[in-house]
């Protein structure tokens, strides 16, 4: 008998076809982060394997031409299967864009065979359900410095490097890159109007996109200030402020998630990476924010790479810390991603 919660309620030891495995597998993986939470994903189950497509009419044509943030969010959610997979005691052979005709085939999984779940990974599980994305700063207690080098090594384990940025200046510096990332986003029509399309209105039935309860109405100060995407433009959407008077709340740990090179499967270990280390955060009660504006502008981006990669390829900003805000997204249902 399982002791830890599935996404569904549906026990482990409940599962016996492919079919209904799949289904408890899938509805783990649309857990995972994705850009705008446009959820750039879908499934099918064949026999004893699972196989994840990008679904490239969720692509961000302005913000992301290349596809990269989409990959990055479909490396996320195949962690995510994996670990889902793991739970149930199956060893998922994954096989990376295994078809050079179909480059939108991001995996084929094979179910064949099993081994029990680690503690560990039992606890990976749990924590799908507690990983939300923050928006905003967190509290001033710091992060110590032996759970920042665990966080380091999980993103190791799937290829990529966290870049933690201890020095502030350096802090001070990418700060202000996402600061003006922020700003060209916000200032160019079409990129602002791609990120309207996927900011739902209070009281919509979608299930995708960024709804209010997912932000602030209003940014809180962080000192250094890493503004989070605006998604209300000035609609007075999102959460209502939890106090006022309040001091600037604290980045936390900064970092950077890189990769050595900078091909679509880099993309997809970034993204596995990536959901790894936030996972593993969760399941250690941090919130962690993530921040990619400056990283859609080719010029900012690779002023990124020079200035804090020392060459590598930035994939992701992100930051660390604890809060006791509590953020609720959507989720497209199983039937809308599993063929």
């Amino acid at each position: 008998m399982s002791t830890f919660d599935s996404p569904s309620g549906v026990l482990p030891d409940q599962l016996s076809t492919p079919d209904e495995i799949a289904r408890f597998v899938v509805e783990a993986a649309v857990s995972a982060p994705s850009v705008s939470n446009t959820q750039p994903w879908w499934f099918y189950v064949v026999d004893r394997e699972i196989g994840m497509h990008a679904d490239d009419e969720r692509g961000l044509p302005v913000a992301d031409p290349d596809g990269r943030e989409m990959m990055i969010s479909c490396g996320a959610a195949l962690f995510t299967a994996r670990v889902a997979l793991r739970s149930l005691g199956i060893v998922p052979k994954v096989r990376i864009l295994p078809e050079q005709d179909l480059p939108t085939l991001v995996a084929k999984i094979d179910l064949s065979e099993t081994v029990p779940a680690a503690d560990y990974e039992r606890e990976l599980f749990a924590a799908i359900r507690k990983r939300r994305t923050h928006r905003g700063g967190f509290d001033h207690e710091p992060v110590p410095d032996a759970l920042v080098t665990e966080l380091r090594v999980e993103a190791s384990k799937e290829g990529a490097n966290l870049r933690i940025l201890g020095d502030e200046a350096q802090r001070d510096g990418l700060a202000a890159v996402v600061q003006a990332g922020d700003f060209a986003l916000r200032h160019e029509p079409a990129r602002a109007r791609e990120q309207a399309h996927w900011a739902t209105a209070p009281g919509s039935k979608r299930r995708d996109g960024v709804p209010p309860t997912a932000y602030p109405a209003r940014q809180a100060r962080i000192e250094p200030n890493f503004p989070a995407r605006d998604f209300a433009r000035g609609r007075g959407w999102g959460l209502p402020p939890d106090g006022t008077g309040r001091p600037p709340g604290s980045a936390g740990v900064v970092a950077l998630l890189t990769t050595s090179s900078d091909r679509p499967r880099d993309w997809i270990a970034a993204g596995q990476a990536l959901q790894r280390t936030l996972l593993f955060a969760a399941s250690c009660g941090l919130s962690a924010a993530l921040h990619s504006q400056p990283l859609e502008l080719p010029q900012l981006r690779e002023f990124t790479r020079a200035q804090f990669c020392e060459g590598a390829f930035p994939q992701m900003i992100l930051r660390f810390g604890t809060t006791g805000q509590a953020a609720v997204s959507i989720r497209r249902p199983v039937e809308d991603v599993l063929l």
